[in-house]
């Protein structure tokens, strides 16, 4: 809750910094002198609203829809030995990390992967592939486990979605700012929203929001060393190398649906551009990090 107000504290200030600059450098007297139609505190408030209403509703079905798309199978009794491991392991973790205990299921994907997700940190989900289970040993495995109930302990979800709801924010507030001068300057719209509006909202988002999820994707690969510091702590660093070490060695690594991604333990082979817009840094890059730890 307190990683939620100071964020929402963050936006406003922000807001409130941006409109008062925009007036001390007289860019609301320029759009006026162009014409009516766009009240720049209206404005702010509507993109603020919708930028962080969508990201916080996502954050807020994250879990539901992790069991929809996922397919995962809740272990709500134990039927066998290793899902009993599996539920006292994440029990331990969970209480060493101080947060309560997570939902804990398998999915049936035969690719080596494993995500948390949720809302609050103590109600959070927690799943691992059958693939996972199959090709890792149980000192891995635990590893794995311990980076998902590290990015839970660390609020990794919430964070990533207020980050998203900030950048969503300007991306429409921007938009419409420069879609209203396409309007004045462009198309000569005295009033209200002609063609350069439209063209300009629909483009210059799609632009933004592309330079926006950099941002974002920026900030997902940096907890993931902080969530791989985590699973050492929690299981050991030599475990924890062993897992992405053998994360190394699949074939073919693919990485999970968009919406789950960024939760995920492994998030596919980037390369060159398409490295600025990848949730997971490379492989060897987390291992150096945790062989070079001190």
């Amino acid at each position: 809750m307190l990683r939620m107000l100071l964020f929402f504290g963050t936006n406003i200030a922000i807001m409130i910094v941006l409109s008062i600059s925009m007036r001390l450098l007289g860019i609301d007297t320029a759009l006026e002198q162009q014409g009516g139609g766009l009240n720049l505190n209206s404005l702010l408030i509507f993109s603020a609203v919708f930028g962080m209403g969508g990201s916080l509703i996502s954050l807020a079905i994250s879990k539901w829809m992790a069991k929809k798309t996922m397919g995962v199978k809740l272990i709500e009794t134990p039927t066998t030995q290793q899902e009993e491991w599996l539920v006292s392991t994440v029990e331990m973790q969970a209480r060493e990390a101080g947060i309560k205990m997570p939902e804990l299921g398998i999915f049936n994907s035969p690719q080596p992967n494993a995500f948390a997700t949720g809302m609050n940190k103590n109600a959070a989900l927690v799943a691992v592939s059958q693939g996972l289970l199959d090709n890792m040993n149980q000192g891995e495995v635990e590893a794995v486990l311990g980076h998902e109930i590290s990015h839970v302990a660390n609020g990794d979800m919430v964070t990533l979605a207020l980050i998203q709801g900030v950048v969503n924010t300007f991306v429409i507030f921007f938009s419409r700012v420069i879609g209203h001068l396409l309007d004045r300057l462009v198309f000569k719209i005295e009033r209200g929203h002609g063609p350069g509006y439209w063209i300009g909202v629909i483009f210059v988002q799609m632009i933004l929001s592309v330079l926006a999820s950099t941002i974002v994707m920026w900030f997902s690969r940096r907890r993931e060393f902080k969530a791989d510091e985590g699973g050492a702590y929690l299981a050991g660093r030599e475990k924890m190398i062993s897992a992405l070490r053998r994360l190394q060695q699949v074939s073919n690594p693919q990485s999970l649906p968009d919406e789950m991604s960024a939760f995920g333990i492994s998030g596919g082979v980037p390369t060159g551009f398409k490295r600025l817009f990848m949730s997971h840094p490379p492989l060897e890059e987390r291992i150096a990090a945790l062989e070079n730890a001190q």
